[in-house]
Parts: C-alpha cells; sequence; structure tokens
C-alpha cells in the first residue's frame, strides 16, 4: 500500500473523543468519525433538542430526548420517501425516453422508400 493510502487509512481508524453535555446530563463517547463532523451533528441535535423543547413545552429530558428522537426518524423518512418517489419519477421519465427512441428506430428500420 502507498503512504498516503497508508496514511488515509490511520487517519479514517483515529478514534475521536466527544463530549455531549445535553437535558442535564453529561458524558464522552468515542468514534471513528471526524471531529468537526461529531461536533455538527452534536449541535444540529442541540437545536432539535431546543425546537422539541420550545414548541412543546415539555421540561421532562427523557420526554424531549424521546419526542426529539422521534421527530427526526420522521424527518428521515420523509426524505426517503420523497427521494424514493423522485428516483421513480425519473425511471418513469427514462422508459418513456427509451421507448419513444425505440419506436423511432423500428420507424427508420422499416421505412422503405
Amino acid at each position: 500500500m502507498s503512504k498516503s493510502g497508508q496514511t488515509a487509512k490511520n487517519v479514517r481508524s483515529m478514534k475521536s473523543d466527544l463530549r455531549i453535555e445535553l437535558l442535564g446530563t453529561s458524558f464522552s463517547i468515542a468514534a471513528e468519525e471526524n471531529p468537526v463532523y461529531l461536533e455538527r451533528i452534536l449541535n444540529n441535535y442541540r437545536l432539535a433538542l431546543e425546537s422539541t423543547q420550545n414548541s412543546t413545552g415539555l421540561r421532562d429530558p427523557l420526554k424531549i430526548a424521546i419526542l426529539t428522537g422521534f421527530l427526526l426518524c420522521d424527518e428521515i423518512q420523509r426524505i426517503f420517501s420523497r427521494e424514493v418517489a423522485e428516483h421513480e419519477a425519473e425511471a418513469r421519465e427514462t422508459e418513456q425516453i427509451a421507448l419513444n427512441l425505440i419506436a423511432r428506430i423500428d420507424e427508420v428500420l422499416s421505412y422503405d422508400p
């Protein structure tokens, strides 16, 4: 393996520590991810927790965490469903274009002057 390939492998396998302090609880985790990415994810979750708390008025940390997780799963499902629908629409359009091309080719091949 080249030296740059080995270096990239070592960077990916390095563990990053992340300190999580949310809803009155704090702990650290170690993950094989870029620390900047982990901080971005934590910040997004923090914002989601605040949004849930502000919109529902809940104060129980466990309920806030559970509801936020549920809402985030809902958002993921909606995004996934939208992507599937877009993919299916693209597939139908591609199929229609292919059928039109086949029809035109058949027309040209069967042309007899």
